[in-house]
C-alpha cells in the first residue's frame, strides 16, 4: 500500500470528481460501485432507441468560473456540449394556462416576476443581494462547517466585509422574509416558492434557510445558468472516468462495499464483494472517500460509528424519495415551443409530491436522447419512501424485490396505457396507480394517447435503492432547514480520521454542481493532511 492510497465508495458525480482530481494530483485511487454504470443519480439507461436520464436532468456550473468549468479545466478535459435552459423552468399553478417563466436573462426575469407577483420586488431584491454576497463568498472556497483549524482558516480567508451583510439573515427562513415584507398571504407567490425550493432544498419556503434559498433561486440567471447537455447526463461521468483513468486511477463497477473498516478511530480500508464471483476481500486505504448518503455511511460503519454522529443521523427528519415516469413518445406529443423543463401543481390543497406536482424534462430535436421524429418525457414527483417499503408491498420477498420496481432493468414493454400488465401484488398495483395518474395528468399538457406513447417505464424509491444503493431510495439530500444548512450541516470531514463524506448529504439541492463542490473541498482537505 502506497503512502497515498485512496478508496472512493460510490461512482456518482461526487465520487468520480474526487477520484479524478486525486489521481491527477498523484494519489493512487480506486473507485468502487455496486451499479452497472457510473454516474449514480446522474446516469442514464436506454430503451428502444431512447436515452433516459435516471434522475438529474440539468446541470449548473458549466459557465466560465462555474464549478464544473473549474474542475474540468484542472483535469484538462473538455466540457460536454450543452445549451443554456431559457427559460430555466416554466411553472404552471393550479387552474392556470399561462406559466411563470424563470428566464435566464436577469432583466427579463425581473419583468416576469413583477408581472406575476405585484408588490414582491423588495423580497426579490433581498434575495439578489444575498446571492451576490454568498456567491462571492463561495467562490473563495470556504470550508463549511469547519471541523479543525485548517478548515477554520479557509473559512476566515473567504470572509470579506460584504460577507458580514449576510449574518443578520443566518437564522431566517424564506417564510420569515415573506412575513417581513408582508407577503405571507400571497398564495401564488408562496406556492411558486414552495414548488421551486422543494426541488433544491427538499423542503418548502416556510422551512428553507433564507441564505440557501437566495442561491437556489438565483443560480439560473446569467452569468450563471442551468444547462441542457447534448446526448445525456452520462456525458459528465464519462469524461470524469476518462480523466480518472488517464491519471492512473481505477474504476470497478459491480463491486459492493460491504463495510468501512476502522481501528482505534483510524481508517483502515473497506471490505469489498465482487458481485460476479462472490469473492470478498479487504481493500486497504490511507483515506476513504464515501460518496454515499449519511444514512448509508452509518450503515457501512456499523458499530464503529461514533455514538454522537449516529444519534444525529437518526434524529434527521424523514427524507423524500422520487416516483419517476419515463416516456418515449412521437414528436407530435410535444407542444410547439415547449420549454425543456416544466413544473406542474394540480391542486393547491394537495401536497408537493405524490403526483400532485410533477417536474418534467423534455428532450430537444437532435440532442441525442431520441430517434428522429421522437422525443423523451421524464416526469418526477416527490414521494414518501415508507409507502413503498411497507409490509404487503412485496419487500419481504427477496425474489420479488429483484423482479419488481427495477426501472433500469425491467422494461414495461407495453406500447400504450391500455395494454398494461395486471398484477395482484400490492407493490405492482401501487406502482401502476402512480403511473396511470402521472400519464393522465401529463396528458393535460402533452398529446399523449395510444398512438403517440411508444414506451413507458417507471421507477420508485425501491428502484433507486436497487440501482444507486441509496438508503431506502431517498433522493435530493438533507433538507436545508436552519438546523442542517451551511454552517450547521454535515461536514465533509467525519469524526473518523481520514474518512470523508461527499455528495448531497453535505451539499444538497444544486445537483451535480453541489456534489462537485463537496468533492473539491475534500480533495483540498486531503492535500492539507
Amino acid at each position: 500500500m502506497t503512502r497515498k492510497r485512496v478508496v472512493v465508495v460510490g461512482a456518482g458525480i461526487g465520487g468520480l470528481t474526487a477520484g479524478a482530481l486525486l489521481a491527477h494530483k498523484g494519489y493512487s485511487v480506486l473507485i468502487l460501485d455496486q451499479a452497472l454504470v457510473p454516474g449514480g443519480c446522474a446516469s442514464t439507461f436506454r430503451r428502444q432507441g431512447f436515452t433516459f436520464d435516471v434522475g438529474a436532468t440539468q446541470v449548473a456550473g458549466l459557465e466560465p468560473g462555474g464549478i464544473h468549468y473549474r474542475i474540468f479545466s484542472e483535469l484538462a478535459i473538455d466540457l460536454p456540449a450543452a445549451t443554456p435552459c431559457d427559460p430555466a423552468c416554466a411553472v404552471y399553478l393550479p387552474g392556470e394556462t399561462e406559466p411563470i417563466k424563470v428566464w435566464r436573462d436577469p432583466d427579463r426575469w425581473q419583468a416576469e416576476r413583477q408581472r406575476q407577483f405585484p408588490g414582491s420586488e423588495p423580497f426579490w431584491q433581498l434575495l439578489a443581494d444575498l446571492f451576490r454576497y454568498s456567491w462571492a463568498f463561495q467562490s473563495r472556497n470556504p470550508v463549511l462547517p469547519p471541523r479543525n483549524l485548517w478548515d477554520l482558516w479557509q473559512l476566515v480567508q473567504a470572509v470579506r466585509p460584504d460577507t458580514l451583510l449576510t449574518l443578520p439573515h443566518t437564522f431566517s427562513t424564506v417564510g420569515d422574509a415573506l412575513r417581513g415584507y408582508r407577503l405571507e398571504h400571497d398564495q401564488r407567490l408562496k406556492t411558486f416558492l414552495d414548488l421551486q425550493l422543494k426541488l433544491y432544498s427538499q423542503v418548502d419556503a416556510e422551512e428553507t434557510a433564507l441564505l440557501y434559498a437566495a442561491t437556489a433561486l438565483s443560480v439560473s440567471q446569467s452569468p450563471q445558468g442551468l444547462f441542457h447537455l447534448q446526448g445525456s447526463m452520462q456525458a459528465l461521468s464519462d469524461r470524469l472516468v476518462t480523466a480518472l483513468e488517464r491519471y492512473g486511477g481505477k474504476l470497478l463497477m459491480r463491486h459492493t462495499v460491504e463495510q468501512i473498516c476502522t481501528e482505534a478511530g483510524q481508517i483502515m480500508g473497506v471490505r469489498v464483494r465482487n458481485q460476479k464471483t462472490g469473492a470478498t476481500w479487504i481493500e486497504p486505504a490511507n483515506h476513504v472517500v464515501a460518496n454515499v448518503t449519511v444514512q448509508n455511511l452509518v450503515q457501512l460503519l456499523g458499530d464503529q460509528t461514533p455514538k454522537g454522529y449516529q444519534h444525529r443521523v437518526e434524529k434527521l427528519p424523514p427524507a423524500s424519495g422520487a416516483f419517476v415516469i419515463y416516456l418515449g413518445v412521437d414528436a407530435s406529443a410535444i407542444p410547439e415551443n415547449c420549454p425543456p423543463h416544466l413544473q406542474f401543481l394540480y391542486d393547491y390543497d394537495g401536497p408537493i409530491g405524490e403526483n400532485n406536482s410533477l417536474f418534467v424534462s423534455v428532450s430537444k430535436p437532435g440532442d441525442g436522447r431520441a430517434p428522429a421524429g421522437k422525443a423523451t418525457i421524464i416526469a418526477s414527483s416527490f414521494t414518501d419512501v415508507e409507502a413503498w417499503w411497507k409490509e404487503g408491498s412485496g419487500i419481504g420477498d427477496p425474489e420479488l424485490g429483484i423482479r419488481l420496481g427495477m426501472g433500469a432493468e425491467e422494461s414495461q414493454n407495453y406500447p400504450h396505457p391500455i395494454q398494461k400488465p395486471q398484477s395482484q401484488n400490492p407493490y405492482d398495483r401501487l406502482k401502476q396507480a402512480y403511473t396511470d395518474t402521472a400519464i393522465a395528468r401529463l396528458s393535460q399538457f402533452f398529446n399523449l394517447n395510444d398512438q403517440t406513447i411508444l414506451h413507458i417505464e417507471s421507477a420508485t424509491p425501491r428502484t433507486f435503492a436497487r440501482f444507486t444503493g441509496r438508503d431506502r431510495g431517498i433522493v435530493g439530500g438533507i433538507g436545508q432547514r436552519l438546523s442542517t444548512f451551511g454552517p450547521f450541516g454535515f461536514a465533509n470531514r467525519t469524526p473518523i480520521q481520514h474518512l470523508w463524506l461527499v455528495g448531497d448529504s453535505t451539499h444538497p439541492g444544486e445537483g451535480t454542481a453541489g456534489v462537485s463542490y463537496s468533492a473539491l473541498t475534500v480533495v483540498r482537505q486531503i492535500e492539507a493532511e
